[in-house]
């Protein structure tokens, strides 16, 4: 049974239409756009498995994920013992989709698995960003555009910074706002329903894409969407998270300032949720990052609406780490913006158009070299160093099933066999059989130095021997 899309009734209807394909150039176009993908997936995959084999990947997050991921696979609820012993999952952040990767992760049991599996998923968002560029702008441009896309700064960090779930939300984006932008209302429901089961707060995301389909002259499907995405992520962020968290409670909300929480007046409160929305300059420095290698364009289509719910959570609140252009979170952002971006174009014309894309390409060889795809141009990606092997005897020395306490980077080279904490990590497991500790090298998190002394002091004082001092190494037991 077909549905019968409505016609629009504001002015997207007066849009250049689309330039059919014949059959033999559809299949010609598809090759292309997913040769591009593998080109990219290799890369992504490279450089993300090669910085954990070079032991810069983290327990907070791979061994966290790899931790969920084990436990699905062991047909368990994801247990997180990083986050605390016991600890679910579902009780931090609503993500039972990454309950999809446990028949691979029980194939291969390692982080690498995730991390191809994030390679792969960022990799396949190009496809219908790439498609959908052919059809409006040609097979040069498009060319272009799926390159500028597959080595843009925000899926650039993402790779670079272990595995997250919003891997799973962007080519669920990339193939719903290219259906959005062609008024393909039912597969773009399709594609957008599911990212309430990524994270509790993509169902904002799933409402501001209803909202703009209603702007866009697709009411009754807009308004359902937007209904469904609300009535989601309220249901998560309010009951489902609560009664799985120890504390009965959603852990991000004081993260948010409020009159009279520690000191904060209501001016304060006022500043920050006006002001504070491009202050301080990591806010102002993201914000121009994000739309300056689409050549400010993508602002001209309504799409980029989308990205307010994602903005919104990140610029108020109070954790410095949303606010930049590192680690993973603003890899949701990039298909929004392409497609958007493709969106403006169609209106454009041919001279407009060149110089768009050339304004893109320049903005993103210049910021390349500041993001980690680069790595893979540098030859200090291909090297090892001798330490690390150093480090895999000392870490063969603990036995499968143990429990420990390890240095974060040292975590997620256990995770797959034993029972993991981090080393001096508040609420972590009492009295581990083994400690291992990384004292050459600063983790930078979560002790510094001089309390990590005090720590290995302390365990030594109550009966922790030492197995092994090696290298920088140290390996300590329970009596």
């Amino acid at each position: 049974m077909s549905m019968t899309v409505p016609t629009p009734t504001h002015a997207s209807n007066t849009r250049p239409p689309l330039v059919p394909e014949p059959p033999a150039a559809r299949a010609e176009g598809t090759a292309w756009t997913w040769a591009v993908a593998l080109a990219l997936c290799a890369a992504y995959g490279a450089v993300s498995v090669r910085l954990h084999q070079r032991m810069l990947s983290t327990g907070y997050d791979l061994g966290i994920f790899e931790q969920a991921v084990r436990s699905y696979a062991q047909g368990h609820l994801p247990v997180a013992e990083l986050n605390d012993p016991g600890f679910t999952l579902l009780g931090d952040h609503f993500s039972p989709v990454l309950a999809l990767l446990a028949p691979f992760y029980r194939l291969w049991l390692t982080p690498v698995t995730l991390l191809l599996a994030q390679a792969v998923l960022l990799a396949v968002s190009v496809v219908p960003l790439a498609r959908f560029a052919q059809r409006v702008l040609g097979r040069p441009a498009a060319v272009v555009t799926a390159l500028l896309y597959g080595t843009s700064w925000g899926i650039a960090s993402a790779v670079g910074f272990d595995f997250h779930e919003g891997a799973f939300a962007v080519p669920l984006l990339a193939f719903g706002l290219v259906a959005v932008a062609e008024g393909r209302c039912r597969a773009a429901a399709a594609w957008v329903v599911p990212l309430l089961s990524v994270k509790e707060d993509m169902g904002l995301t799933v409402a501001a894409i209803g909202c703009v389909m209603v702007w866009r002259g697709y009411p009754r499907p807009g308004a359902v969407l937007a209904a469904v995405g609300m009535v989601g992520s309220a249901l998560e962020i309010l009951v489902v998270v609560p009664a799985v968290n120890p504390q009965g409670d959603f852990a991000y909300w004081g993260q948010l300032p409020t009159a009279g929480a520690e000191g904060g007046s209501p001016l304060d409160v006022l500043r920050h949720y006006t002001v504070g929305v491009i202050t301080p300059e990591p806010k102002a420095i993201m914000l121009l990052t994000l739309l300056a290698p689409m050549a400010f364009l993508a602002l001209r289509s309504t799409l980029i609406w989308v990205c307010v719910p994602d903005l919104a959570w990140r610029l108020l609140s109070d954790n410095p780490a949303y606010w930049g252009t590192g680690f993973h979170y603003s890899a949701v952002l990039m298909p929004i913006v392409f497609v958007a971006f493709l969106e403006a174009l169609r209106y454009a014309d041919v001279r407009q158009r060149r110089y768009s894309l050339a304004v893109g390409g320049a903005v993103t060889a210049l910021l390349l070299p500041q993001f980690p795809l680069v790595q893979i141009f540098q030859t200090n990606t291909w090297r090892t160093d001798p330490r690390v092997a150093q480090a895999h005897r000392v870490l063969e020395r603990i036995p499968t099933g143990a429990t420990v306490a390890a240095s974060n980077r040292l975590v997620p080279h256990l995770t797959d066999r034993a029972q993991v904490t981090v080393f001096g990590f508040p609420g972590s497991r009492p009295d581990p059989q083994w400690i291992v500790v990384d004292t050459a090298t600063p983790q930078g998190w979560p002790n510094s130095p001089e309390r990590e002394r005090r720590l290995l002091d302390a365990a030594r004082a109550h009966g922790y021997l030492t197995v092994l001092d090696r290298n920088g190494y140290l390996l300590l037991r329970r009596r």
